[in-house]
């Protein structure tokens, strides 16, 4: 399978001279074809897509960027720019882009698979140089031919699924337990657990820092004080009801991100009774909260640095085996998970 040097200068992609060699045909006549032109006879359009398919091409959208001294680009995918979380993460990717005298394509993946494959191929075919993403699928194995052709992808996180590939992470498991350790410490004994969907990574990983918080203590979990799923109000309240009922009513409340916390706080507005409450994500404001809101914060900005970090060290030749980091999170007590048991 030929391969060449692209308009950026790196081999291992496929060009358009490969492909009118591959098909016995003139430049021009690739162009046409990869560019929807008219002129081109049914059979040779044809021929020309078969090379096309056999060869891997991907039209590259930003080489007439590149051949008049533009940055090149690198592309971030994840659930949704406008989450203050993903905000501070994409800001400290930016940060790592700039310095490398390059843009910084960024896109939402509304936390749905085909979407981020989607955005994934798109900005292949736009030659951008790596890719970060923040993973929504459950198979990513689709990158596999994007990562031999010389695309560098790190994950952020979550980790990828049925691929070799860096991912940088924060202590998911590690930062629930400490923080349900925390409510322990204050004597609680009936504590509720609000989480994401556990299909997804850091649900799963937190909701088992959740429960081996409980078996350190020597307690049983109740299933009747978990709720995993959505964050919306009705849901949300819900829980709560069902969770703050006499006569074993949870005395506090484990919180695993950010949405949830923000919906378990609306919840129990006009309570006369409320629970301890630690949040997984810190929340800008926490600390005007009355009590202030104890979190287990993460770092956002870290995942996003280091991230953007080890796609440069790739892209700078580093053929090292796949790296794993975990990022520590941090308690931040202030008040509301500082509540004692009744």
């Amino acid at each position: 399978m030929p391969r060449a040097v692209d308009a950026t200068g790196r081999s291992g992609r496929a060009t358009m001279n490969d492909v009118a060699a591959h098909a016995g045909v003139s430049l021009k006549t690739v162009s046409r074809v990869v560019n929807g032109e008219a002129g081109v006879l049914p059979s040779t359009a044809e021929r020309v897509s078969r090379s096309i398919a056999e060869l891997g091409f991907r039209r590259n959208d930003s080489a007439r960027q590149l051949r008049t001294g533009r940055a090149a680009g690198i592309g971030l995918i994840l659930e949704d720019v406008a989450d203050p979380f993903y905000s501070v993460l994409t800001r400290a990717v930016e940060q790592v882009v700039r310095s490398h005298n390059c843009l910084l394509l960024t896109g939402s993946c509304d936390d749905d698979p085909d979407r981020e494959q989607e955005l994934a191929l798109a900005l292949c075919s736009r030659r951008v140089d790596g890719l970060v993403i923040v993973p929504a699928a459950t198979d990513h194995s689709y990158l596999r031919h994007e990562i031999s052709v010389g695309v560098p992808v790190v994950f952020a996180d979550r980790p990828p699924i049925n691929l070799a590939a860096d991912a940088v992470l924060a202590d998911n498991f590690g930062g629930a337990r400490a923080g349900v350790h925390h409510l322990l410490d204050r004597g609680h004994r009936r504590i509720g657990y609000l989480g994401d969907d556990p299909s997804i990574y850091t649900a799963r990983e937190r909701l088992n820092g959740y429960r081996r918080a409980l078996a350190d203590a020597g307690i049983e979990a109740d299933e009747r004080l978990i709720e995993m799923g959505r964050a919306d109000p009705p849901s949300v309240r819900a829980a709560l009801d069902r969770m703050l009922a006499a006569p074993n009513a949870a005395t506090a409340l484990f919180c695993g991100n950010n949405r949830l916390t923000m919906a378990v706080l609306r919840g129990l507005a006009g309570r006369i009774e409320r629970p301890a409450l630690v949040g997984f994500d810190d929340l800008e404001l926490a600390d005007l909260i009355t009590p202030g809101l104890t979190v287990v914060a993460q770092d956002p900005a870290g995942l996003g640095r280091v991230a953007a970090t080890l796609l440069f060290d790739r892209l700078a030749g580093l053929t090292v085996a796949p790296r794993r980091i975990v990022l520590p999170t941090t308690l931040v007590p202030r008040g509301s998970g500082e509540v004692p048991a009744p």
